[in-house]
């Protein structure tokens, strides 16, 4: 038997891909001046003003998915006799996968026979991404929403999240950052080094000198630390920064060829709290490839 698989916006699918293969995807919020706003379709979104709005005008606050929103959407898969697999945003920085749980009570209350099964990433963005595409993959191979959840709590231990920002103060002020302070006082052009934790949170591991610098390093990590690429889909995300995208495509490509490589845009809500120049890199390593 089949089931539905749902994930939030901030795993960052491309709105094509979730169409095309029926992935219910629950948006988070972002206000702007008093204005509340979501993002359903990343091709249909203008990137540069957004990003440019947050350099300029005042702080964008985020919202995240409501247990009211899950009842929404997932009561009427449960209702037509279907079951159902949910991948969330890490719980290490968002209430999102809390807010699940406490809907998948309610809902398991109602409809005691459906599997729900919920999924902490414990990533964000195309990490949370890239476990939906396996959720895909292990349904076609005829597994149950419980036995591909299963699968999934054991992969996310091999998620490697690097990424850099031109900004500290979109982390800080989001309060998104862990242990911070190994980075105050960086001088002029010193780049942040930052992943997600085995705990699923932000937390630096070092800094380089200049842009370039950054970019080299990322793809360093990747050569290192890449387990099986031919296998896997590795994925680049940005803040308006496309230029930058492309030459670490170049590097990844020329390291170690992945099954598929993924440029997307920074979806506006996680993006907010990286801000303009943002950039990240997913893929699959070893068990330990959190512990960089």
């Amino acid at each position: 038997m089949g089931f539905q698989i749902f994930t939030d916006s901030a795993a960052n699918l491309p709105t094509p891909f979730a169409k095309e293969h029926n992935i219910g995807v629950l948006c988070l919020s972002y206000c702007m001046e008093g204005k509340s706003y979501q993002c359903p379709d990343t091709e249909d979104f203008d990137y540069p003003a957004y990003y440019e709005a947050m350099m300029n005008g005042p702080a964008i606050t985020t919202s995240q998915v409501t247990p009211e929103q899950y009842m929404e959407q997932l009561e009427p898969v449960l209702a037509a006799g279907e079951d159902l697999l949910f991948v969330s945003l890490s719980s290490g920085i968002s209430g999102c996968y809390a807010s699940g749980c406490m809907a998948r009570e309610q809902l398991l209350e109602k409809y005691p026979q459906r599997q729900i099964v919920m999924v902490d990433s414990m990533g964000a963005g195309m990490g949370e991404g890239i476990l939906v595409t396996r959720a895909l993959e292990y349904r076609a191979q005829g597994m149950t929403a419980r036995e591909a959840g299963e699968k999934l709590e054991a992969l996310k231990k091999n998620l490697c999240q690097i990424f850099s920002v031109d900004d500290l103060m979109y982390l800080k002020k989001g309060g998104r950052l862990s242990g911070a302070s190994a980075l105050l006082g960086s001088v002029l052009n010193i780049k942040p080094l930052l992943k997600g934790s085995a705990e699923g949170k932000i937390v630096p591991f070092g800094k380089v000198r200049g842009r370039k610098a950054l970019l080299n390093r990322l793809a360093e990590i990747y050569r290192e630390r890449v387990v099986n690429p031919g296998e896997q889909l590795v994925a680049i995300s940005h803040c308006d920064c496309p230029e930058d995208a492309r030459y670490l495509k170049e590097q990844v490509l020329s390291a170690h060829p992945p099954r598929e490589l993924w440029v997307v845009n920074h979806e506006p809500v996680t993006g907010s709290h990286l801000g303009k120049g943002g950039i990240a890199l997913f893929f699959l390593g070893d068990e330990d490839v959190r512990n960089i």
